[in-house]
């Protein structure tokens, strides 16, 4: 007597599942495989010819499955970010850590609002807002300032006070409040005028860079752009000091997990480091 229970235990699946496969190989093929008794299932003829005939196929695809897995790279992390962290900050470092750790396969996701490593479905989360939990990492600031490009500034300045760029073309980051905010902080009640609204800061960057306007920027984002002159910080002012970009990990990381977070440490505070003089590191 066979049991759809037994198989479902060994596929890791339950016993109603297998048994409308079960049903759904019967209809294709047009012949029952099964008797259907009170206590369990018994194999008809036909079930019995069929297994014997597919039995050696399905050894073969086991037998080259496990071929390819064992060529496959037996150690991997994974990690979710926001693409603007890969492409201005994670993207330019990740060679140091493929450097140190060539047996390890980095694999990395988009973290779409993710606030946990498990949400995500990845071992470690690289998220930005304010602090996601008592164990979540800050990596590194997520304070913001106005910048904009030479030729803007050529164009449309001079800028010598905050109460300037309310006449300014400003560009927003998914909505004007962190413009308000900004102007709040620097003493300036007005409201900012209308503009662009941009749904990712790689969109806002690039517009920036093209001298459409002046926006507000994560100052830890836009370092190399500050330091090779392609944007202009206009004023110490920042806002959003509250916000920056976590690190959380799984509850049980792997080893190679531990050794990823390890170094995203290390790389935030040699980045601190390097950039504290203008307030934009991480504090970890």
């Amino acid at each position: 007597m066979e049991s759809f229970a037994r198989a479902a235990n060994e596929l890791g699946t339950t016993a109603a599942a297998v048994s409308q496969q079960i049903r759904t190989l019967e209809e294709w093929l047009g012949q029952r495989l099964f008797e259907r008794k009170p206590r369990g299932v018994i194999l008809t003829a036909t079930g019995k010819t069929f297994g014997a005939e597919v039995s050696s196929a399905l050894e073969k695809i086991a037998i080259a499955a496990e071929s390819i897995r064992k060529r496959a790279p037996d150690k991997q992390v994974s990690i979710s970010s926001l693409p603007s962290v890969v492409n201005h900050w994670l993207g330019e470092r990740l060679p140091d850590f493929q450097r140190r750790h060539p047996d390890i396969q980095v694999s990395i996701t988009y973290s779409a609002g993710a606030t946990t490593a498990e949400e995500a479905g990845t071992d470690l989360l690289l998220c930005h807002g304010p602090q996601p939990s008592l164990s979540a990492r800050l990596m590194l600031s997520g304070a913001t300032r106005p910048a904009a490009s030479p030729a803007y500034i050529s164009e449309h300045g001079p800028f010598a006070e905050p109460r300037d760029l309310l006449s300014a073309q400003l560009l927003h980051d998914q909505s004007q409040q962190s413009w308000i905010r900004w102007f709040r902080a620097a003493g300036v009640e007005a409201a900012p005028q209308k503009g662009p609204i941009f749904a990712d800061f790689n969109l806002l960057r690039s517009s920036l860079l093209a001298g459409l306007g002046i926006g507000l920027c994560p100052i830890a984002l836009i370092s190399k752009d500050v330091e090779e002159g392609r944007l202009i910080l206009l004023f110490e002012q920042a806002s959003d000091q509250a916000q920056g970009y976590w690190l959380l990990q799984r509850k049980q990381p792997s080893p190679e997990a531990g050794l990823m977070r390890d170094w995203l440490l290390e790389q935030a505070l040699e980045h601190f480091r390097q950039t504290r003089d203008h307030s934009d590191g991480a504090i970890l």
